[in-house]
């Protein structure tokens, strides 16, 4: 039986995103289902202070739902999808990003409602939790500022990471662009930034949470390097590569790279359709 590809994003985005490169996937003959996580998608908050004209003090208080929500919820809501998909065939879990540690901890939770994970320049934590490795050499070169520039509230206030994507900022908007679509348009960025939403949990688990070699490490398991990435630079991504080998050395990774910032390959997807097609088989 031919698998179901069930898609899983990373922080501030949704199933929204996956839409073309879900179409690809179609017209190669593969069926697809793009999740949205807790307090993501059409569950998301928007802030009326998040329209326009913006009223920044209101965005910098206002509530947000997804605050509360933790990486279990995360992880029962996918085991909740791939329960259903699992009933027609086999099924490739796919994640991109911060995705990754929620996909990791459904690895170790339910490896048997996954036929095969890939991983697209998504976190894949084995030696440390996921913000520690923002603290190590291969992050080094990651402009921190780029995201920070556009925080609109204080997390610890409002118990949620809020950023303006709708900002006018000159350096802000650049130092997005550089950050997630270097190589884009500009029109391609702007574009992929409004399906953003403003607000993210804070939770991306922990150790209990990194990936056990007893259940994630006996799934089949895939990584797609994006070798234009300065989010999760390729150092980074080798890292996490080697980390999940060391644990199953008898199940390494299969490894892939597309040229590709952090989103080109969801904004111009056909690359990357072909490449998960090609596992499907």
């Amino acid at each position: 039986m031919s698998p179901t590809f069930v898609l899983i994003h990373g922080a501030f985005a949704n199933s929204f995103s996956f839409a073309p490169l879900q179409a690809e996937l179609a017209l190669l003959g593969h069926r697809s289902a793009a999740v949205d996580l807790p307090g993501h998608g059409f569950e998301a908050t928007y802030p009326a202070a998040y329209q326009a004209p913006q009223d920044a003090a209101a965005l910098a208080t206002e509530p947000g739902g997804i605050k509360g929500v933790m990486l279990a919820d995360n992880v029962a809501r996918v085991i909740e999808v791939l329960e259903r998909a699992k009933e027609h065939g086999p099924v490739i879990l796919v994640a991109h990003s911060r995705g990754g540690a929620t996909v990791t901890a459904v690895g170790n939770a339910r490896p048997d409602l996954i036929d095969r994970i890939v991983y697209v320049s998504a976190w894949a934590p084995v030696d440390l939790d996921v913000g520690d490795y923002y603290a190590e050499p291969e992050m080094a070169s990651v402009d921190a500022g780029a995201l920070a520039g556009a925080l609109a509230a204080d997390p610890a206030a409002v118990g949620l990471l809020r950023c303006n994507f709708r900002t006018a900022d000159p350096a802000v908007l650049a130092g997005l662009k550089e950050a997630f679509l270097a190589e884009g348009t500009d029109d391609e960025f702007r574009t992929f930034l409004n399906t953003f939403q403003p607000d993210e949990n804070l939770d991306v688990g922990t150790s209990a949470d990194r990936a056990q070699a007893a259940t994630w490490g006996t799934i089949p398991k895939t990584y797609v390097r994006l070798s234009a990435d300065t989010s999760i630079p390729l150092a980074m991504q080798d890292r996490l590569i080697r980390e999940g080998d060391a644990l199953t050395p008898d199940n390494p990774y299969d490894v892939h790279t597309l040229e590709s910032s952090h989103l080109l390959w969801l904004v111009r997807p056909r690359p990357a359709a072909e490449l998960l097609a090609g596992l499907a088989g």
